[in-house]
């Protein structure tokens, strides 16, 4: 094989941050081959001693990856055949690269949802935290990017909860189908071996609730779908769409016009000209990482589209953008959890912004609604009543009240209770509502849920 060739077709140089998970699974597979009486006791014995000099090697810096061995599994055991001899050669009895291969991803993924799950905590937890300190402050809601009604600043941030919580239930119903063992399966077809697999499950923890072993049942499925890292990174995208929303807002609410939010200096970079500026680095650059691991899951879809049964080289490009979308979404949830806590609210400035459009008009349709009016003809009242405080340049509340009862004749001076921001934020008191005593008892169940252990 050429040179180049050698170069274009080798995996070595990023699959060998799988190591861990093959030697996990190498060491499985060899003990379920010795309890099966196919390799004795003392090929074993060298198998394990060998793997524990492997990683070593591996964990000071000393093994040497070698390009012509092409992946890290033939790099691993050309190592442990050099230091066992034929233990090492024997190591491979009833499996193929195929079935190693995909359940190793398999592994090592696993472990990565853990570590999501753990960041994805993180991050609600700071934002529950910055939703407690903030549940009475005011915030302009939006729709359409018009001020619409008022809210309470900690039941946006809830909002962004309620996403990430979708996010990790998301996560754990991918880690039950990423936790079946493929291994087994062979190069396609099975083998003439007596292996156990159901032993190998259960050593290596892929196992339902209940702890019955989870393994592949197709051999030529086992090998040649990667359905499992297509539906990680669909979950991580979805993932990172939210941060994205997020990153859009923070980097409005930040900037001169809004000035609703502080984000700490860490978290953003000056101007190479103008010293004046305070770029939001973080949540913009969060926003542009989000294409990119979307473009991982198109990527990978594109991958598998067109390829028939068994497992085909196209599979070796599954690992550089499913390693991409880890890595980035970790980093992301991991700076974006401190970012969070660093964040200073400015109640004035929202509140100062919510009495700018109006955003009680509702409060003032619902009142009348109450006082017998047809929701219908309510709506258009108000909307006469606003142009009409627009006119005058004041807010509804600001309206006499002569002139309130000149669109309603039944309102009456208890109508500017409903009128004021405060009014209309404690009127919406129903489940999932804005109401102070409605967020702060969203803020109990989250905090129980995120206390709960996995």
């Amino acid at each position: 094989m050429s040179d180049l060739v050698k170069r274009y077709t080798s995996s070595v140089f990023f699959d060998k941050r799988l190591w861990k998970a093959d030697i996990t699974g190498s060491l499985a597979h060899a003990d379920m081959l010795a309890a099966q009486g196919i390799i004795n006791a003392a090929d074993h014995a060298s198998i394990k001693e060998g793997m524990a000099k492997i990683t070593a090697e591996i964990e000071s810096g000393d093994f040497e990856w070698k390009l012509d061995l092409e992946d890290v599994h033939l790099n691993i055991e050309a190592r442990l055949t050099a230091l066992m001899g034929d233990a090492g050669k024997r190591l491979h009895t009833g499996r193929s690269r195929n079935d190693q291969v995909t359940t190793d991803v398999r592994l090592w993924l696993r472990g990565e949802i853990d570590l999501i799950d753990d960041l994805l905590v993180a991050l609600q937890t700071a934002l529950v935290d910055v939703a407690e300190a903030n549940v009475d402050v005011i915030l302009p809601g939006f729709t359409h990017l018009q001020v619409a009604q008022p809210v309470s600043f900690g039941h946006h941030m809830l909002a962004y909860v309620e996403m990430f919580a979708r996010d990790a239930a998301r996560m754990a119903e991918v880690r039950k189908r990423v936790n079946f063992l493929p291994l087994g399966a062979a190069a396609l077809a099975g083998t003439s071996y007596p292996l156990d697999r159901e032993r190998v499950a259960k050593t290596l923890g892929m196992v339902d609730e209940s702890g019955q072993p989870c393994v592949c049942q197709n051999s030529l499925d086992a090998v040649s779908d990667r359905d499992f890292a297509i539906e990680f990174t669909a979950a991580a995208s979805i993932a990172m769409v939210h941060i994205s929303r997020m990153s859009e807002e923070l980097i409005l609410w930040m900037s001169q016009n809004f000035g609703f939010i502080h984000i700490p200096d860490r978290f953003t970079t000056g101007s190479s000209i103008m010293p004046q500026k305070k770029n939001p680095d973080v949540p913009e650059l969060a926003r542009g990482k989000t294409g990119r691991v979307v473009g991982h899951l198109m990527g990978l879809i594109t991958l598998m589209k067109g390829q028939p049964l068994a497992y085909n080289k196209d599979n070796q490009e599954d690992k550089e953008p499913l390693f991409d979308t880890v890595d980035t979404l970790k980093d992301t949830l991991r700076i974006f959890a401190e970012m969070v806590k660093g964040i200073t609210v400015k109640p004035k400035a929202m509140e100062q912004a919510a009495l700018c459009g109006y955003a009680t008009a509702t409060d003032l349709a619902d009142y009348m609604v109450k006082k017998g009016l047809p929701f219908r003809d309510a709506h258009e009242a108000v909307a006469h009543a606003v142009k009409a405080a627009m006119s005058h340049n004041v807010d509804l509340s600001e309206l006499p009240l002569e002139v309130l009862q000149g669109f309603n004749g039944k309102i009456e001076k208890d109508v500017y209770e409903c009128l004021s921001l405060r009014g209309s934020l404690n009127a919406r008191s129903t489940l999932g509502g804005t109401a102070p005593v409605q967020v702060r008892a969203q803020i109990a169940r989250h905090r129980a849920r995120l206390a709960q252990p996995v």
